[in-house]
């Protein structure tokens, strides 16, 4: 079993910074990829940005230049750093884990975060 647990969420101001970390725990082997979605109120549910053990990372155009993915391999942790946040961005942010593989077993497997709110207002 792996769980991913997010904190770092709350409410900022426009053009504040918040940074969220997600820690999966477990008995894992390996992660493939790690990444951030967010699910705006009423809206579907959509990718702000991955990044594989290897380092590559990947942005939606609305937070490139802003967001900055990183992890940690050793912590099995992924954070996400947001800058110059807009009220656009209000959405909870799930965390997401891609090829999870855990000690002793050959398949690999998905897991979702339980979301982390995210609040930018005045």
């Amino acid at each position: 079993q792996v769980q991913l647990v997010e904190s770092g969420g709350g409410l900022v101001q426009p053009g504040g910074s918040l940074r969220l970390s997600c820690a999966a725990s477990g008995s894992i082997f390996r992660i493939n990829a790690m990444g951030w979605y967010r699910q705006p109120p009423g809206k579907e549910r959509e990718l702000v940005a991955t990044i594989t053990s290897g380092g590559s990372t990947d942005y939606a155009d609305s937070v490139k230049d802003r967001f900055t993915i990183s992890r940690d391999n050793a912590k099995n942790t992924v954070y996400l750093q947001m800058n110059s946040l807009k009220p656009e961005d209000t959405a909870v942010y799930y965390c997401r884990t891609e090829g999870v593989r855990q000690l002793g077993y050959l398949t690999t497997r998905d897991y979702w975060g339980q979301g982390t709110q995210v609040t930018v207002s005045s």
